[in-house]
C-alpha cells in the first residue's frame, strides 16, 4: 500500500517564460474520463503518481498571469522531490517545435490556438508503458475500464488531500507482479496482455532507467521486449520520453482520423506513413492535433459491445 506523507506538503513555483497549455499538453496522460488517477478542483489539477520508490499526490495550476505554473505535492519524500524537480520537463520544457511546419489550415488553426501545448516528457516510463499494454488491440472502453479497475483494486488511496477526493495511486511494478492469474481476467484484461504486463514488471528498474536516454534509443530498446510493439512503444514514446516523432501506428482510429483531417478521406497505415513523411520528425505533433482539433470521419453502424475474457461455460 502506499504509505500516507510523512511531511507536509512541499511546493515549487516555476516560471516558464512562455505559455502553458497544461490541459493540452497532459491530456495523453488521462487514461478516459473515469480516470481515478486524475482529478479537476477549481484552477488545481490533481495527479496521483506511483514509482517504484513510493507515491505522491502532484497538483499543478497555471496562472497566465504573471506567468506562473505552481505545483504542490505530497507524499514520500524523495518522490515528492524528483517530481518537483522533473516538472518542467513533464510540461515539455525540453521540447523543441521550432522545426515544425503546419501545412495544413484546418491544423494550422488549431495549432495556433494552442501555443502552449508541448510533447510532455514525464519520465515515468511504467506509468505510460502498462496501461498502453493494457490498451492492446481492445477498444477504448474496455482499455480503459481495464485500466481503472487495475487502479481501483490494486492501486490506493493517494496521500495528501487526494484520498479525500477520490483520487487513486496505481499499484507499484512490484504489487502488480503479485497480481494472480485469475484477477486479471476479472478486470477483463485478456491472458495475452496481463502476460506482458506481467513481463515488463519483472523487469521495472531497468525500463525505467530508459528514461535517461534520448528518446530514439530508449524508444529501440522497449521494442526489444516481447509483447511490446510499434503502437506500445509510440504511446509510451508520446508521454514518457518526449518523442514528438512516436507515431501511434497500429491504431484503430489513429490512421482514420488524420486522413480524415488531411485528405478528407480515411487512410490506412500505409497512407498514414506516406501522409506524415514530410513532417518527419514532428510526425506526432499531427497526430496530437488532430486529436485536440476533435477531428474524425462520420461513424456509422452500431457501438462494439464490450467482450469478457472470464471462461464461459
Amino acid at each position: 500500500m502506499c504509505a500516507l506523507p510523512v511531511r507536509p506538503e512541499r511546493r515549487r513555483v516555476w516560471r516558464p517564460g512562455r505559455e502553458v497549455d497544461l490541459e493540452a499538453t497532459w491530456g495523453p496522460l488521462r487514461r478516459g474520463a473515469g480516470d481515478p488517477t486524475w482529478r479537476r478542483r477549481g484552477h488545481w489539477l490533481f495527479r496521483g503518481i506511483s514509482t517504484s520508490t513510493g507515491c505522491a499526490t502532484l497538483a499543478v495550476s497555471v496562472r497566465t498571469s504573471p506567468g506562473e505554473v505552481l505545483a504542490q505535492a505530497w507524499g514520500e519524500p524523495e518522490v515528492v522531490d524528483r517530481l518537483l524537480d522533473r516538472l518542467p520537463a513533464m510540461l515539455g520544457e525540453g521540447d523543441d517545435p521550432s522545426g515544425f511546419r503546419v501545412r495544413h489550415p484546418a491544423l494550422r488553426r488549431v495549432h495556433l490556438a494552442r501555443p502552449g501545448w508541448r510533447v510532455p516528457r514525464t519520465g515515468l516510463v511504467m506509468e505510460s508503458l502498462i496501461p498502453a499494454i493494457v490498451e492492446q488491440k481492445v477498444t477504448g472502453a474496455e482499455a480503459f475500464a481495464g485500466q481503472r479497475r487495475l487502479v481501483r483494486r490494486f492501486g490506493a488511496p493517494a496521500p495528501g488531500p487526494g484520498a479525500a477526493m477520490g483520487l487513486y495511486v496505481p499499484p507499484t511494478p512490484a504489487q502488480v507482479a503479485r497480481i494472480a492469474s485469475w484477477e486479471w481476467l476479472r478486470m477483463g484484461i485478456s491472458p495475452q496482455r496481463s502476460d506482458t504486463v506481467m513481463r515488463v514488471v519483472r523487469m521495472a528498474d531497468r525500463l525505467e532507467e530508459l528514461a535517461l536516454l534520448d528518446a530514439e534509443r530508449a524508444s529501440r530498446r522497449l521494442r526489444a521486449v516481447p509483447g511490446v510493439g510499434l503502437w506500445t512503444v509510440a504511446e509510451t514514446a508520446q508521454r514518457a520520453l518526449g518523442h514528438a516523432d512516436a507515431v501511434s501506428f497500429g491504431d484503430y482510429h489513429v490512421a482514420k482520423n488524420i486522413g480524415y483531417a488531411l485528405t478528407g478521406e480515411p487512410r490506412d497505415d500505409a497512407g498514414l506513413a506516406e501522409l506524415l513523411a514530410p513532417y518527419a520528425p514532428h510526425r506526432y505533433r499531427v497526430q496530437r492535433l488532430v486529436e485536440l482539433g476533435r477531428f474524425s470521419p462520420e461513424r456509422r453502424g452500431p457501438r462494439m459491445s464490450v467482450p469478457s475474457h472470464l471462461p464461459t461455460r
